[in-house]
């Protein structure tokens, strides 16, 4: 299956509401790291900031309950070919939490599909469809 996964796209955490502002904060003052696209609303924001390269860090606004599994909420690959490994890894019996579907992301059109790997870790397979 190489060549089918084009690389990290971004790593999404999900910190309560209280740790919001201070995560930010952390990773675009203190780490340097520039904001490339936010959306959502004031009750909850998202963004993305620049890892260098290709690669970005998703911040995602969220209740003030924390995650149940901790603030990772996924790992997202960048691939043009969503519904080929869908369909590969749903033929392997993984189950599939999110069906592909187009989204636009702030003006960005995406495909995007979510699973669970073998530990039981979020993917998300994430094409930027403007890319490749």
């Amino acid at each position: 299956m190489s060549g089918k996964i084009q690389g990290v796209h971004h790593i999404a955490i999900k910190p309560t509401a209280e740790q919001y502002d201070k995560t930010v904060d952390f990773y675009t003052r203190l780490l340097g790291m520039k904001i490339v696209k936010s959306w959502g609303d004031p009750q909850r924001p998202c963004l993305m900031v620049s890892c260098g390269d290709n690669s970005c860090m998703e911040i995602l606004g969220s209740d003030s309950e924390p995650a149940p599994g901790g603030p990772l909420a996924h790992i997202a690959f960048a691939t043009d070919k969503v519904d080929e490994l869908v369909e590969a890894a749903r033929s392997e019996g993984y189950e599939i939490t999110d069906e592909p579907r187009d989204v636009d992301l702030g003006g960005m059109p995406i495909r995007i599909a979510f699973l669970y790997g073998p530990t039981q870790e979020h993917i998300e397979l994430f094409w930027e469809k403007g890319s490749r």
